[in-house]
């Protein structure tokens, strides 16, 4: 188990990515629902960045805690799912995988867009990569410019993995992640169907194998072996 200390130091650099990564993504699916003909988020005031209407206590707050504090656990939280009322939609079997689709997306333009500031980030000061990555007991920079930049170059740094984890997750073809809800959409009314039914005992199953991961190592394996080889190619495209 990680220390106290350590668990705080992560929080105060991933607390904010973490927030934003999952607000934006129910936004996402918001806006596109409204764009298409269902403003049912929009009435029941689910359209905002405000995060407080997003936060679920237990997926925004204790499992992404319970995740730090596990060996090896991925980061993973999420937020109450915005209401979308699929009969609303003008073509609600095409229009419902693209409010599906508008989470990941989302999270992919987060990364992308956190990959270009910490290019930035170096460019307005090259010294950064002599001391990156922070790390506990590190000596802090003294100068103003480094004291502003390494802490949002860090924040910057796990918003990729953060977004590019989230998108991956969230695209595992199991209801009622987004995933799922695109396959849905996609696939034959039988297929559909089937796949339909196990939306009730989905988050059961994701929550599950990520409990037991630590002893099948299925999660981390497939999910982070994805993760590591998005991200890499995200900030390599951009530093290089």
């Amino acid at each position: 188990m990680s220390s106290l200390s350590q668990i705080l130091y992560t929080l105060s650099y991933v607390l904010l990515p973490l927030i934003l990564a999952i607000v934006l993504h129910e936004y996402a699916h918001g806006w596109v629902a409204n764009r298409y003909g269902d403003p049912t988020a929009r009435m029941e005031g689910r359209l905002t960045l405000n995060p407080l209407a997003h936060v679920d206590p237990f997926g925004s707050v204790i499992f992404p805690l319970i995740c730090l504090i596990m060996p090896g656990g991925l980061l993973l939280g999420w937020a109450k799912p915005v209401p979308i009322n699929p009969s609303r939609l003008r073509n609600p079997r095409r229009d419902m995988a693209l409010v599906a689709a508008a989470g990941p997306g989302m999270n992919l333009v987060l990364a992308i867009a956190s990959a270009l500031l910490i290019s930035l980030f170096f460019r307005i000061d090259p010294s950064l990569a002599a001391s990156w990555p922070p790390h506990p007991g590190m000596e802090p920079r003294q100068d103003l410019l480094g004291m502003i930049l390494l802490p949002l170059t860090a924040m910057a740094s796990y918003s990729v993995l953060i977004n590019v984890l989230l998108m991956t997750f969230n695209l595992i073809p199991i209801p009622p992640l987004d995933g799922g809800r695109v396959m849905i959409s996609l696939l034959p009314a039988r297929s559909a169907t089937a796949l339909s039914r196990l939306e009730p005992y989905g988050m059961l199953i994701i929550v599950a194998l990520i409990v037991l991961d630590p002893h099948i190592h299925v999660i981390s394996t497939i999910l982070g072996t994805i993760v590591n080889v998005l991200a890499g190619a995200i900030l390599w495209g951009v530093l290089v």
